[in-house]
């Protein structure tokens, strides 16, 4: 058994190596706290969380961090804005990406830690770069000198002296335009620490690089995040890092962007979709399914079609799972999962051919039903609730469990008005009226309900949208 990822940085899929053998420890650049979050910001946490869970699976011990940057230009601005206090919106939005990992079923990262309560860190940091002749200061700033760093741009394979850097204002003093802040000078009405060089606040690179030295330590197995984080925020992360002494990440792993007319979807350009509001209109499962079951490198291109075709799609799971519960009762995982399942992870988290084994497991227990077999339809269950563990996706978890009760108190009798309906059904059935029979049943359908003629009569349930 070998995991492989693809590697940003080698540009290829490598065997995964562990520094520890059996452990693996994770940095995931998290959310910047400056709005709630939409449904491509949350596509990384799921992504991310897939990983961990095959970790785990795999016999691993997983250490996961993902930060909270609260504390940054948009945030700051998004303060003034509003005319709050900047840790107010922190908070605030803080609170909202959490609800919306959880309400998805990300399992809570080992730590995650808040760039303001590690600035101590970023000026040890900030002090040993100096010292080596990596930084300088200037008007109060920091700067990395980026030409005292032989390997800059090695991830994002860019050339030195075609590079704009990106740069905010009051970054002053700098001795090269390319140079990045590290650490930016007061100014009136922004929150500041003390440091040797005067108060001020910390720029976003700085950050995440020492955050994970703190804890991680000077080496760590596989850094993560979306593929806009390649540049400047990951190459920067890295100058940092190693300048400083570490070996860092020895693995980059990016993943892919949720898109709305081939943009990504991105708060600036007015497109996206809240989490907060996405869970109203959608079973939470259902967006999981929806954001986690596409590879990670591949673009989602977000649409309601293609969410009301994931939906169709784990119904039909759920509804195979929900038969076999109804007949045999409670079915425990399996221990293992199928080989093929297996193998599909193991390759690059390959989610899209491991479902397609749930989805060839879901119909061979629909078979073993319709042929009355028991035995084979739990033996399915067992595997496809195992390989569903791994997903996130089993809907038998206690997770999801709140799902199903909210409208439990109006299940029975809209059971009982259904079954009204179905007996006038089965009446005319009988009688071999079969274009009442078939009126029915699509009247039902049209309502929202799906109709199955089983072996031991008809059944109901909820149909897609």
């Amino acid at each position: 058994m070998t995991i492989r990822l693809y590697d940003t940085n080698a540009r290829q899929i490598r065997d995964f190596t562990p520094l520890t053998a059996g452990c693996v420890s994770i940095y995931l650049c998290g959310a910047t706290v400056q709005a709630a979050p939409h449904i491509g910001h949350i596509r990384s946490g799921l992504n991310f969380d897939i990983m961990r869970r095959w970790f785990e699976y795999r016999g691993y011990d997983v250490t996961f961090i993902r930060n909270v940057t609260d504390i940054d230009d948009k945030i700051i601005a998004k303060a003034a804005e509003q005319g709050r206090p900047w840790w107010s919106i922190g908070y605030e939005n803080e609170r909202a990406f959490n609800d919306g990992y959880t309400a998805l079923g990300c399992l809570p990262p080992t730590y995650e830690p808040r760039a303001t309560g590690h600035v101590t860190e970023m000026v040890e940091m900030m002090q040993g770069l100096i010292e080596r002749g990596h930084a300088y200061e200037a008007d109060g700033n920091v700067y990395f000198d980026v030409r005292s760093f032989p390997g800059y741009l090695e991830l994002s394979r860019q050339e030195l002296d075609n590079l704009l850097q990106p740069a905010s204002d009051g970054e002053t003093g700098k001795r090269d335009p390319r140079d990045f802040a590290m650490w930016k000078s007061a100014k009136p009405g922004e929150p500041t620490w003390g440091t040797p060089w005067g108060r001020g606040r910390p720029g976003w690179h700085l950050e995440c690089s020492a955050m994970a030295h703190k804890y991680l330590g000077t080496a760590f197995d596989i850094h993560g995040g979306g593929l806009d984080l390649i540049f400047p925020h990951h190459e920067n992360e890295i100058a940092q890092a190693k300048a400083f002494g570490d070996d860092f990440a020895q693995y980059w792993v990016h993943n892919a962007w949720v898109t709305m007319a081939g943009d990504k979807m991105s708060k600036s350009l007015g497109n996206s979709v809240l989490v907060s509001e996405m869970v109203k209109a959608w079973r939470p499962i259902v967006l999981r399914y929806y954001l986690g079951t596409p590879h990670y490198r591949s673009m989602i291109e977000y649409s309601e079609e293609s969410l009301r075709e994931a939906e169709s799609a784990f119904a039909r799971i759920e509804g195979f799972v929900q038969r076999v519960v109804e007949k045999a009762g409670h079915v425990e995982p399996s221990a293992e999962v199928p080989l093929a399942f297996a193998e599909a992870l193991d390759d690059d988290l390959g989610v899209p051919q491991a479902l397609a084994i749930v989805h060839t497991t879901v119909r061979q227990g629909n078979s073993a039903l319709a042929a009355d077999d028991k035995e084979a339809a739990v033996a399915r269950l067992a595997e496809v609730r195992a390989m569903l563990g791994v997903l996130g996706l089993d809907p038998l978890d206690p997770h999801w469990a709140g799902e199903t009760d909210r409208g439990e108190d109006l299940h029975g009798v809209v059971d009982s008005l259904v079954r009204l309906v179905l007996d006038q059904r089965e009446a005319a059935r009988g009688r071999k009226d079969w274009a009442t029979a078939d009126a029915i049943r699509d009247q039902l359908n049209q309502s929202g309900l799906a109709i199955e003629d089983s072996p031991q009569g008809p059944r109901w349930s909820l149909g897609p949208r």
